[in-house]
Formats: structure tokens, sequence, C-alpha cells
């Protein structure tokens, strides 16, 4: 009797322990527990160790509280110029209370994308398909408005709502991509255009430069012939004119005179001249008159006068 009674007090302790152990509840990190007692709401645990009474307590939910992204299938939805398209909807949201989000509504996620889908058939009917094409963030922005505003109830805050697709019927698209394809056309033909426009007026700009520096180089040819001649008429100049000084200073004769006066008429005529009027003293120097006649042009000869 003693050995059977030993045995179920081992057990009953045992069962006691096994009881005491699995009530013991471990919340992790960024999770919440909803606990019922006696299935009304008794607390929500956070993170941590919890003990709850056994079959009296009972952990009704588990949440969890980081940020959640749900994809939504796409849905049909008809713009304002009636033209009917596809668009699937990304949603970003987190619990903000486990106790909300366990009594507030019957299928959270599922209660989510309806009113998605029927905000977003609301915001959508009032544009038109460009404006549907061109206004995702002012989409998005709404969209993240009113369900935020629809799910605070429910315990939930949500942060972002992106358009992910927009599929517009195939005819449609079929247009767009015409448009695209002249639109870049268009543009290719204005670079085109711009380029030709720009090399014709480097070419312009190249020859105005290369008729600038031509005739900068003729003035400049010019300016140097011209200083050049001066120099050489100068150098002329100075030399007869030391000439000059040394023939007065060595005091030369009549004789001496008259010589280089024919010198002088021989380099006038150089073989050129029809006439030549010798003064009456240079013919008198008889010793001169063979030089005087080579002198003397023959293009059309006449008699020398006095």
């Amino acid at each position: 009797m003693d050995w059977l009674s030993t045995v179920i007090i081992i057990a009953a302790l045992i069962t006691l322990l096994i009881i005491i152990i699995r009530n013991i509840k471990i919340v992790p990190q960024a999770h919440a527990f909803v606990v019922e007692r006696l299935g009304a709401y008794h607390a929500t645990w956070s993170t941590g160790l919890h003990l709850k009474i056994p079959f009296i307590d009972k952990v009704a939910k588990r949440v969890s509280l980081k940020e959640q992204v749900v994809d939504f299938p796409p849905q049909p939805v008809i713009t304002r110029d009636n033209v009917t398209m596809q668009i699937d909807t990304v949603v970003y949201f987190e619990i903000t209370d486990p106790k909300l989000y366990t009594y507030g509504v019957e299928r959270p996620l599922n209660a989510i994308e309806n009113l998605t889908a029927t905000t977003l058939r609301n915001i959508i009917g009032d544009l038109e398909l460009d404006n549907t094409l061109t206004s995702r963030d002012t989409i998005n922005d709404k969209i993240r408005i009113i369900l935020d505003e629809a799910t605070d109830a429910w315990g939930i805050r949500v942060i972002r709502v992106e358009l992910k697709n927009i599929i517009p019927p195939r005819e449609i698209q079929d247009a767009m991509e015409k448009q695209m394809k002249a639109e870049r056309e268009r543009r290719a033909k204005i670079l085109d255009a711009e380029g030709e426009k720009r090399s014709q007026i480097l070419v312009a700009e190249g020859l105005k430069e290369s008729a600038i520096l031509r005739a900068d180089a003729v003035r400049e040819s010019k300016i140097r012939e011209a200083a050049g001649e001066a120099e050489a008429i100068l150098t002329v100049q100075k030399a007869y004119a030391d000439s000059l000084r040394m023939l007065n200073e060595a005091a030369p004769t009549q004789q001496v005179i008259a010589l280089k006066s024919l010198e002088a008429f021989g380099k006038v005529a150089d073989g050129k001249a029809t006439k030549i009027i010798i003064p009456s003293e240079i013919q008198g120097l008889a010793g001169l008159a063979t030089s005087f006649k080579e002198i003397i042009a023959t293009d059309t000869p006449e008699s020398t006068e006095e």
C-alpha cells in the first residue's frame, strides 16, 4: 500500500510538473500574445516569460508586430473614359493594437484586400487613362489615407500602398507603343537637326576664323614689305648722301664732274630714252665722245640739241 501511494504521488508530481511547464509561455521579440480567461479577454502579453493558469487561461492569438507586406491579385477597374484595366496593389502595414486586431474584424487580411479593391475602383473611376498612368504617387497616397483611417479600428496602421502593375487592354498598349515610337523618332530627328545646325555653325566659324587669319597674314605681309621698301629707300638715300659728302670732301675738278654726269645720263637712259639733252659744257669734252655715243638710246634716233 505504501508503494502504491508513492507511485501515485510521484505520478501526480510529474503531471503537475508537466502542466506547469506546458503553461509557461515565452513571448519572442516583436510578438504579442492575446490571452483569454474563461473565454473573455484577459491581457496582452509582450516579450518575455509568462505563466498562465491551466484550464482557465488560453492564448487566443499570437500576433506579429513586424511590418507586413501583402500583395493582392490584380483587380479590374474602369476609368472615367471607360477603359477597363487590371491593377494589382501591394500594402505595407503593421499591427499597433493586438487586442483590436484580434477582436476588431474577422479575417483582417481579407478585409484589407476588399477595402483596397473598393477604394481603388472609386479613385480610378474619377480619373482618365492618361492621368491614371501618370499619377501613381497621388493614387498611392489617397488609398493609404483611406485605408489607414478605416483600419485604425482594427488595430492596424497602413504604412504604404503601392500600385505594382497597371495593365491596360492590349489595343491600348499597342497604341501607346506606337505613340512612344513616334515620340522617340521625333526626338531623334530633333537631335539630328540640332547636330547638323551645330556642325554648320562650327564650319562657318572655322571659315570666318580662316578668312580673318588670311587677312591678318596679308596685312602683315604688306606691312613687312612696305617696311622693307622704306628701309631700302633709306639705305639708298643714305648711300647717295654719303657719296655726295665724299665727293664734296674730295674737291673734284670740272672734268670729273662732267664724267660723273655722263655716267648719270647713262643710267637715266638705260637704253629706253629717245632724246637726251646734253649741256654745252659737257659737249666741250672731246675725249668723252665715244662714251657719249654708247649712252644715247637708239629706239627712234633724233639729232642732239644743245
